[in-house]
């Protein structure tokens, strides 16, 4: 255990700007541009004499129903939010390459003859790797983006303020302690969601004996390629779209934050009587969240990611390029 707890020290240690630096940058950038912005705003504002009065503000507070007042709640959640999809974005981007050099760096730079005359198994090699990627990135890009909603959440009401709407009550409307929460919530389901790509990525990184970026996005590319040709000629009852979606698309793209949500869920919205919160509930809610754990599409993905995982453990202990 202290070993396996040691290997993943060395991979936060040898990628610190990439598993720290990479989200705290971003959180930092993201703060500043919506400061920037709302600066601009009011110095706009002012320039041409649009003042917002404070009491036309309370006014139309307190005229509002309480499906308005909530729809402003879940508006406030959202901005709290709004860091953390930027950072998602971030993050995706560091573990696809994170994972794809994980195993052939060490290949190519003979320094795995170094690794292999320890007694540290490959096992516990390629698995201290898969948890750096998809637990601690995760972990640390959750903490920036906790970091960030808190100061989303002071911004809008520092702003609010300015102009005149008391604090406590905006505050009541939003769910801070419940956003905080879904926000940790999140980071299993996406684990369990990035399987996949990381499992492919890695047997790429262990296989490949060169270029595994163009291994890792010409076989399943090329494999799509190849199913479109055959459905459009006929020659087997093959779903192109299928295979692009749940084969290329999530090989690829799953190590980003949030790519399991539905976008059919966004449609077919009845606006009369529309509640926000209900149908933000209704997708990155915990318990739908959760509940997706349960779909075929995460089972199967997370055991043919386990299996590709294990196929990397393999090559790790037979290919050495030396």
């Amino acid at each position: 255990m202290k070993t396996f707890a040691w290997l993943i020290k060395r991979e936060f240690w040898e990628n610190r700007g990439s598993f720290f630096w990479a989200p705290v940058v971003t959180t930092g950038v993201f703060l500043l541009l919506n400061i920037m912005g709302i600066i601009t705003f009011e110095v706009f504002a002012a320039q041409r004499n649009f003042k917002i009065s404070s009491l036309n503000i309370n006014q139309l507070v307190q005229n509002m129903d309480a499906k308005n007042m909530a729809n402003i709640g879940v508006g406030i959640d959202l901005a709290m939010m709004s860091a953390s999809s930027l950072i998602g974005i971030v993050l995706g981007i560091v573990v696809f390459f994170y994972c794809l050099g994980s195993l052939y760096d060490d290949r190519r730079d003979r320094s795995i003859l170094f690794w292999k005359s320890l007694p540290i198994s490959d096992r516990d090699t390629v698995l201290s790797k898969v948890v750096s990627a998809t637990v601690v990135a995760p972990v640390i890009a959750t903490v920036c983006g906790l970091v960030g909603a808190l100061v989303m959440l002071l911004i809008v009401m520092l702003v609010a303020a300015f102009h005149g709407v008391h604090l406590w009550t905006l505050l009541g409307y939003a769910h801070p302690l419940r956003t905080l929460a879904t926000m940790v919530a999140l980071i299993p389901v996406n684990l369990v969601w990035a399987l996949p790509a990381v499992g492919w990525l890695m047997l790429c990184s262990a296989w490949a004996k060169s270029k595994p970026f163009l291994w890792a996005l010409a076989v399943p590319v090329g494999a799509g390629i190849v199913v479109s040709w055959f459905s459009v000629m006929g020659v087997f009852n093959l779903s192109s779209g299928w295979f692009w979606k749940h084969i290329v698309v999530r090989s690829l793209t799953s190590v980003f934050p949030g790519g399991w949500i539905e976008g059919g869920k966004m449609t077919h919205i009845n606006m009369q009587g529309f509640n926000l919160g209900d149908h933000l509930d209704k997708i990155i809610g915990v318990g739908n969240a959760w509940s997706q754990l349960a779909r075929m599409d995460f089972i199967i993905g997370a055991v043919v990611g386990a299996a590709m995982i294990a196929a990397a453990i393999w090559f790790r202990g037979r290919r050495d390029d030396s």
